[in-house]
């Protein structure tokens, strides 16, 4: 191992000489590198270990050589003492160094060893002290993260509040039919898109409806074919609703609303599968809405009791709901004895007595009190009736609800009644519908309707919810008395929220038990679709 030394040389004749010397002795013992440097009187060390002490030291072992005689005066004898001297000297010296060398391994490790344990120990330090640091920074971040986390909750919220506050408001003003509520996914139009205006902010005119086209594979016991149907759940139509207000409390509404259906599931069957296009009114009246006083509507439309009986807060409705025979009401039973088609439709084995539909008609409906609203009409024939409507929300529940009676005023029959109810549970998506009818005959047992269904409600995929439904509906006494029907469904609706569509697919058993002869087969549907909103 090369060292390197530092001397300090007295200033003076034959410092030269001796640094020379020092200089070829040390490269001889490795040391490869000497510095020289001329003092005072003194000789300094620049660092003050032992090593270069002794190395210091070793330079006074060769003192100044005396000065060469003068030839002549036995200038032999003394040129041969001279160099005896100069020999046993640099013999010393070399011997001392020799012994300095031996020595240095021994002391140099000596303090590396405490070099070294001073050094662990500063390094323990710094490490556990940057162990620590790294810890506290880790905990900050994760604060940090947990507040911006929080920080993007509020805006949400914030955004979703005020998004519910100006749809609530945008509602009020533009709303033309407060039974909407109930007839969820049936009645109520599917977005307020304004189209054109005029008169400022105080007149409005929104267009929009929706298209729902889908296809049916129907088993009726015998065949299996496919009918392409405009699904009478919600038949295809397009909506305008024209708004004007006068005051702060008192806007004045128009409403048309036609439906264009094609070969409409409720009239295709399996003689008839191409069936007449449907172009048909379904909504023309005016209306006054008073924030204060309620609702007054003129003209074709619903009747005050219609949607009683399909509250339905499952989001199933495109393509099931109380009302079954919207899917394929148009199918007719075959016999079992020789697979012979029946007149018996399923839309006549099934009923949920949901009112009267849409007519000319006067009504009323009130302002809500505590989620409670009155509905009522007038028409032609002393026909009428009425509907208590309610719907809430609180505790992670939403639920909805309508009872209505209605006086048909048909030979051999009274009063109809109806009522449902629908609760969903907000964080499961869980929801349960229920819903009941009846209508009382003169002459024979009053024939009635039960339907439940359970459903769930999730947002599985960011592009939109997916609802899912099982249901169980059985009538009593239709088509005639004593006949017994009931129907199994699974339905499957999947949202596009972004482009206004909703894909769905349905599976339906349909069975009649007859009283009389003939006993009939099953009808088994499979309904693939989709509702497009515009």
């Amino acid at each position: 191992m090369m060292s390197r030394v530092n001397l300090w040389i007295k200033e003076g004749k034959g410092s030269r000489i001796i640094a020379s010397s020092l200089s070829r002795g040390l490269r001889k013992l490795r040391c490869h590198r000497i510095s020289f440097y001329p003092v005072g009187k003194e000789y300094f060390m620049k660092e003050s270990s032992l090593i270069h002490s002794l190395y210091l030291a070793s330079a006074a072992i060769v003192p100044r050589f005396p000065e060469r005689p003068v030839r002549g005066q036995g200038a032999g004898k003394v040129d041969t003492l001279q160099r005896a001297k100069v020999i046993c000297r640099r013999s010393a010296f070399i011997v001392f160094v020799a012994l300095l060398l031996t020595v240095q391994p021994f002391l140099e490790n000596h303090v590396s060893a405490q070099e070294k344990t001073v050094d662990d120990e500063k390094i323990e330090k710094l490490e556990q002290l940057i162990k620590a640091q790294q810890q506290q920074l880790e905990s900050l971040q994760q604060q940090l993260n947990e507040l911006k986390q929080t920080a993007a909750d509020a805006q949400i919220e914030h955004e979703n509040t005020r998004k519910t506050i100006k749809k609530v408001a945008e509602d009020m003003e533009r709303r033309v039919d407060t039974s909407s509520t109930a007839r969820i996914a049936l009645d109520q139009p599917p977005g307020d898109k304004d189209v054109t205006s005029g008169g400022g902010e105080r007149m409005r005119l929104s267009i929009n409806g929706f298209v729902n086209r889908a296809v049916n594979i129907v088993d009726d016991g015998k065949d299996t074919d496919a009918y392409f149907v405009d699904i009478d759940d919600a038949e295809s139509r397009v909506n305008f609703v024209g708004t004007a207000r006068a005051s702060d409390d008192l806007t004045l509404g128009t409403r048309i609303e036609l439906a264009i259906a094609p070969n409409k599931s409720g009239n295709v069957s399996q003689v008839d599968q191409e069936v007449d296009n449907i172009f048909e009114q379904r909504w023309t009246e005016v209306s006054l809405l008073s924030k204060r006083f309620g609702k007054l509507s003129l003209g074709k439309g619903n009747v005050g009791a219609f949607g009683t009986t399909s509250v339905d807060l499952s989001r199933t409705g495109v393509i099931s709901y109380s009302s079954i025979i919207d899917t394929a009401g148009g199918m007719l039973f075959r016999q079992t004895s020789d697979d012979e088609l029946t007149d018996v439709r399923i839309g006549d084995a099934f009923s949920n007595f949901d009112g009267l539909l849409r007519k000319n008609r006067l009504r009323y409906d009130t302002p809500t009190f505590y989620g409670f609203h009155l509905s009522g009409s007038a028409f032609s024939d002393r026909r009428y009736d009425g509907a208590l409507w309610w719907g809430g929300q609180g505790y992670g529940f939403k639920a909805a609800a309508g009872a209505g009676i209605t006086e048909p005023n048909e030979d051999d029959a009274g009063l109809q009644y109806g009522g449902s109810f629908s609760v969903l549970h907000e964080d499961t998506g869980l929801n349960v519908t229920l819903s009941s009818g009846k209508l009382e005959r003169d002459d024979q047992s009053d024939p009635y309707n039960f339907y439940g269904k359970i459903g769930w409600l999730r947002n599985f995929f960011p592009f939109g919810w997916t609802a899912l439904g099982v249901d169980y509906t059985r009538s009593v006494n239709l088509p005639t008395e004593n006949d017994d029907s009931y129907s199994i469904g699974v339905a499957a609706v999947q949202s596009f929220e972004k482009y206004g569509t909703e894909v769905y697919l349905l599976y339906r058993l349909h069975s009649l038990d007859r009283d009389v002869e003939p006993s009939v087969h099953d009808i088994n549907v499979v309904s693939i679709g989709t509702r497009v909103k515009f």
